[in-house]
């Protein structure tokens, strides 16, 4: 019978893929990250099609496209009914599957093909609210977290004692109860016990799932001392953005866009630095388990983060547009053990989205694809066997009146917004911080006009009606989850 590695999917919510010190990043520090990708390749132009939490775990899970996931915004309390299945794919191939951590599925303990499930999904939004949500949907009921949590550190713990909402993207305080009681701890924690009770006989795929660094943001203090006192570089503000805030739209401790309070924000930065820190420090603890327990060597590992976070990006805060700061994610492959016979410290520019993650799980695995998935195995590329990769990928993202579409290939990109018709194109390769807008560029008529052309396709027998194949349709109605 043909050997089959182990699979360890580490999955981290709402990190920027510029936030690796690899990559060079001028303030933060990643240096398990950083021999991950040395071990292995590093796919620099990797994006969340649909750049939030529901959509984007639904593509993780099932390898589909968001138009075939149907999750094409983000919608709470839809039932994830999918024929196919990442983990249950690997459970019909004999592994033993577990996920620990952040999985943000309905119900809330589909166990959505894993064998088991320890959950934390921190705290969400329809299953916090006492006065609506039933008493076995709530948090309370479903987190496996919080019980741990508060068996330690007393019955009066709750998700909230910082007074950080869920979204606070601006806002900071450091984690006051011991480092060890931290929720980034509880995944590592949890999965190496996981690596004492497994089944020996099997293979495990292994899904290590953080909620951080989406906010709170509540680093422990030692992480937070790390960059406090750094001198931190101001986002980037394009010539498109909003400069004024007449709303004072920035003090709301949750808000998507404003200018906010100059030392709130710094703060909040270097919050959000240190918890990636703090998720990479648990994660060589992590690996050193591993080495203890003698399947270090045995098991080919993924990085990847949901979708990233603007974190003041052209006054813009959180995720869901099409900014490189909120699409753009970190992507990493690593073979510590040579399982794979590929050249390692590789840097791969072709763009990829988070449908390949299952395809190309399963090809590692020698398991085979089904053909539900939309996804391409990404094991062929690092192989170099696929010259034909795709050229483009289409995202998009129901956001009220800034829903929208783009297309890209990771050196250029197409943005056009379905409710006001606007439309931006950005060079990345020049400008890769997304700062002008290229569209009143006579130089760039020929590129905007293919990527347009591309969009079209895209968007043919769309259900809201988008095109006739000739051109685009202004102010089609939108929704989050299509029929199916």
């Amino acid at each position: 019978m043909e050997s089959k590695p182990n699979v360890l999917l580490i999955m981290v919510d709402q990190m920027r893929a510029d936030c690796l010190s690899i990559l060079d990043h001028p303030v933060v520090d990643t240096p398990n990250l950083d021999q991950l990708a040395r071990d292995g390749v590093l796919f620099k132009q990797a994006y969340a099609a649909t750049p939030s939490c529901v959509p984007a775990r639904a593509s993780v899970l099932t390898g589909m496209s968001q138009t075939s996931t149907g999750r094409v915004g983000y919608e709470d309390k839809v039932p994830w009914e999918y024929e196919h299945t990442m983990p249950d794919a690997f459970a019909k191939a004999g592994y033993h599957t577990q996920c620990i951590g952040k999985m943000h599925v309905y119900p809330t303990r589909n166990l959505c093909g894993y064998h088991n499930i320890l959950l934390h999904d921190g705290y969400m939004h329809y299953n916090r609210f006492k006065h609506t949500t039933k008493t076995h949907e709530s948090f309370e009921q479903t987190d496996d977290y919080l019980p741990w949590l508060r068996e330690r550190a007393g019955a009066h713990v709750d998700l909230t004692d910082l007074g950080l909402d869920c979204n606070s993207s601006t806002v900071a305080r450091p984690w006051t109860l011991p480092e060890a009681l931290h929720p980034t701890n509880w995944v590592v924690t949890q999965s190496i016990d996981f690596l004492r009770r497994r089944d020996p006989t099997k293979p495990f795929f292994l899904n290590m799932s953080f909620v951080r660094p989406h906010p709170p943001f509540d680093p422990p203090q030692v992480y937070y001392d790390m960059y406090k006192d750094l001198e931190l570089s101001d986002p980037p503000i394009g010539d498109w953005a909003m400069t004024e805030d007449e709303e004072r739209a920035g003090l709301n401790p949750v808000t998507a866009k404003g200018k906010v309070p100059k030392q709130r924000l710094k703060q909040a930065q270097a919050a959000y630095y240190a918890l990636i820190t703090h998720i990479d420090h648990q994660i060589g603890r992590f690996l050193m388990a591993m080495q203890e327990y003698g399947v270090y060597d045995d098991t080919v590992i993924l990085f990847v983060s949901d979708h990233g976070e603007l974190l003041g990006d052209h006054n813009l805060f959180r995720k869901s547009l099409p900014y490189e700061g909120s699409a753009k994610v970190p992507f990493i492959i690593s073979d510590p053990g040579q399982l794979l016979n590929v050249e390692k410290n590789t840097q791969l520019d072709q763009v990829t989205e988070l449908r390949d993650i299952m395809p190309t799980l399963l090809d590692i695995a020698h398991i085979a694809i089904p053909e539900t998935v939309d996804g391409k195995s990404l094991y062929t590329l690092w192989k170099k066997e696929d010259t034909t990769w795709r050229d483009y990928i289409h995202g998009e993202h129901e956001h009220g009146v800034q829903s929208y579409h783009y297309i890209t290939d990771g050196k250029d990109k197409y943005i056009w917004f379905s409710q006001t018709g606007e439309e931006q194109f950005f060079d990345l390769v020049k400008d890769p911080h997304e700062c002008v807008n290229l569209m009143p560029n006579s130089e760039y008529v020929d590129r905007v006009n293919m990527r347009r052309s591309q969009l079209i396709q895209e968007l043919i027998d769309r259900e809201e009606g988008y095109t006739d194949g000739k051109e685009l349709f202004v102010g089609r109605v939108v929704k989050p989850t299509l029929e199916q």
